[in-house]
């Protein structure tokens, strides 16, 4: 580990923690550029490296401070129809309030505690970029939203966020969004298969994923629309909000 404070470089102060060398495949175009063996092989190596973070015990790697273990589902229930009092549409506010209500009256019982990554896609990982080799995940990145909680929930959202949909997010077709990558079903019985935690409550969690995804899209188009955010995605999340609160009600 390694820290910067030199502010003229990035304009904070920053940690390098390791160099790992290779590549992070954003873009259906950059996911083209493989086979379709290849491909398959790196969704594989994802699903099975999910599976291995939750089987971790946090408590003998020294991580029981890391978040509260229990309630969860109700938690983030509550946190993010918060959040949506501040940037939803109001003219999706009934839509809104029927999910959030939905979710709060069939909180499942949580089974198990695990640490969870909060934002997981192929996007959010280093692959190898070896010509001899096939490609395999490397690192995976974007921390910001872990803690200890429900895996379902884990496994959900990485399900959710493949529905084509995302990409008015990002603002161009997406990597994780490619009709080449398994789709949900079979990633969430991959993810039982290579030794995941059971999918309890599936509806549930894959509803309460659409909907935290709704909320933040919610909030990329809040910040646009009060002239606080610009940029390549800013202009047409906000189109993808009742697609995602619809399917978050449907699911329910």
């Amino acid at each position: 580990m390694t820290l910067c404070d030199d502010t003229s470089i990035i304009g904070v102060p920053f940690a390098v923690a390791e160099l790992v060398e290779g590549r992070t495949i954003r873009a259906q175009a950059e996911l083209d550029t493989l086979d379709d063996a290849s491909v398959d092989a790196i969704t594989v190596e994802l699903v099975e490296t999910l599976a291995a973070l939750h089987q971790i015990d946090h408590v003998a790697v020294g991580l029981q401070e890391f978040g509260r273990p229990d309630r969860y589902a109700e938690r983030q229930v509550g946190r993010w129809a918060r959040q949506w009092e501040i940037v939803g549409d109001p003219r999706l506010e009934r839509l809104a309030s029927e999910v959030s209500a939905g979710l709060m009256a069939r909180l499942p019982d949580q089974q198990s505690a695990a640490i969870i990554h909060g934002d997981y896609r192929i996007d959010n990982t280093i692959v190898t970029n070896d010509s001899d080799r096939a490609p395999r995940i490397a690192a995976v990145l974007d921390w910001e939203l872990s803690t200890i909680g429900d895996p379902v929930a884990d496994v959900a959202m990485m399900c959710a966020y493949r529905y084509p949909v995302f990409d008015l997010i990002v603002g161009s077709p997406a990597a994780w969004t490619s009709p080449r990558l398994r789709g949900p079903a079979e990633l969430a019985g991959l993810y039982e298969k290579v030794g995941g935690a059971t999918l309890v409550a599936w509806n549930f969690h894959l509803a309460l994923a659409y909907f935290k995804i709704g909320v933040i899209a919610a909030g990329i188009d809040h910040r646009a629309r009060a002239g606080a955010a610009s940029g390549i995605g800013f202009d047409t999340a906000g189109e993808s909000v009742e697609v995602y609160l619809q399917l978050a009600h449907d699911r329910l």
